[in-house]
């Protein structure tokens, strides 16, 4: 059955970070907005399972503060219940777990090498376009040339992947510079109570009371196009076909699902090629866990100096008790898989991570497993390596990307889907002034 369906402003596809970032500033700003997502919840790749009453995060557990997602909530008047732990990350050296909170890089390096002036001074140099190295050398590389101390190496993989959830050998050494000297690079952080979901239901309900709508369980099947622009949309909505009318789109399905939309016919074929060379995602492997006694001392995280897949470890309770039943204690451990990008055996790289949790987390064997996720291919933890993404615009000039896509240089995670949301929607006040409704 078809119906026709109403008209908006704005048609935003998916209610992942980057389109809930897009659609709550557009909303805000006047634009009459529809977020349509095929799932029954919100956070996409950053939402929150129910596991019996625990609240398991599916993909991003932190959320930065007092950078531009934080400012994204309080420009467009949403919640952020956000609680940072203090200190927000150790370092487990030596069988130690370091706090290097105010002292940086060069605290961290001091207490791995004695080498650790040479790479501070190289740091510091990157601060600068000249102190920056060539792409083609990968953080891995840049390492070596400094140092082989293992520690050393382990501490540079690790953050790779928890930033980026690539190998330190897979993500190009200017990216990695490039975040850590110029970007926020997740000074501080946070986790939600309602875990990660909760903040995104925050911009739902701020996106509804500035009389935007938000639809569950509805898929957009395509976008129709004429005259090289998106005018509307056809949207599978309980059993029914509904046709929807807009002036512009914003897809944050990723850019490969968007050429799909839109139709091949309709993009150029060198673009079409484009997206499908950066269609490279990432992968992780997750292990939520739980214990009714305390196993992990640190208030927040874990990173790790002496580890082969094992990134951090996270401990959600100190902070957030309510994301566990009462006595309980949820806990997650995090691994980049090898290699992190295409193919590699899963049930090989799981048990990897397993055996490490054991050596890591004392007393681990008698926790409980709440679930084991491994997410890659059409749902990774990154939709391209960071520095090797598509831009935000299309070629049809009143559709855009966002997302961990299409992610500024340099950039990842939920900071990045929001850096391109506010990117995108200052384009599109440039292009179409605010209706009067």
């Amino acid at each position: 059955m078809q119906s026709s369906g109403e008209s908006f402003d704005a048609l935003v596809i998916g209610a992942g970070a980057g389109g809930l970032f897009a659609a709550a500033r557009l909303q805000h700003l006047g634009y009459r907005t529809l977020v349509v997502e095929r799932l029954d919840k919100v956070g996409g790749r950053a939402s929150t399972n129910d596991i019996d009453g625990f609240k398991v995060n599916n993909g991003a557990i932190v959320i930065e503060t007092g950078g531009i997602t934080e400012e994204t909530f309080r420009e467009v008047g949403a919640d952020f219940d956000v609680r940072s732990p203090h200190p927000p990350l150790l370092y487990r050296i030596g069988g130690k777990e370091v706090d290097v909170t105010g002292g940086g890089w060069g605290l961290l390096l001091s207490k791995m090498t004695r080498s650790g002036a040479k790479l501070l001074k190289v740091l510091g140099a990157a601060r600068s376009d000249s102190g920056l190295p060539e792409d083609e050398l990968t953080t891995a590389q840049w390492v070596a040339k400094f140092t082989k101390n293992e520690s050393v190496h382990g501490i540079f993989r690790n953050m790779c992947g928890s930033v980026f959830a690539v190998g330190s050998d897979e993500l190009p050494a200017r990216v990695f510079l490039t975040y850590f000297t110029r970007k926020s690079a997740f000074k501080t952080f946070g986790f939600c109570p309602e875990g990660t979901i909760g903040i995104w239901k925050s911009l739902v309900r701020a996106i509804e009371r500035d009389g935007g709508q938000v639809w569950l369980s509805a898929e957009v099947e395509s976008l129709s196009v004429q005259d090289g622009k998106v005018i509307g949309a056809t949207i599978r909505r309980d059993g029914e076909t509904v046709q929807v009318r807009c002036a512009f789109a914003v897809s944050d399905a990723g850019p490969a699902a968007t050429v799909s939309l839109v139709g091949p016919d309709n993009l150029p074929e060198d673009y079409r090629a484009e997206v499908r060379r950066t269609d490279r995602p990432t992968a992780m492997i997750t292990v939520n866990f739980a214990s009714e006694r305390r196993l992990i001392e640190a208030p927040g995280m874990v990173s790790f100096a002496k580890t082969d897949r094992l990134c951090y470890l996270a401990n959600f309770t100190d902070i957030c008790p309510e994301m566990a039943p009462y006595p309980w204690n949820l806990y997650v451990g995090t691994s980049v898989p090898k290699p992190s990008v295409g193919q590699f055996d899963e049930e090989a790289e799981t048990q990897i991570l397993m055996e490490e949790l054991r050596r890591e987390v004392p007393g681990f064997d008698e926790a409980r497993i709440l679930s084991v996720a491994v997410t890659r291919d059409g749902w990774p933890p990154q939709r391209a390596v960071a520095g090797f993404d598509l831009p935000h615009t299309t070629p049809i000039d009143n559709l855009w990307n966002v997302g961990d896509g299409v992610k500024e240089y340099a950039n990842g995670g939920t900071t990045a889907c929001a850096e391109t949301a506010q990117l995108v929607v200052g384009e599109i006040q440039q292009q179409f002034a605010v209706p009067v409704h």
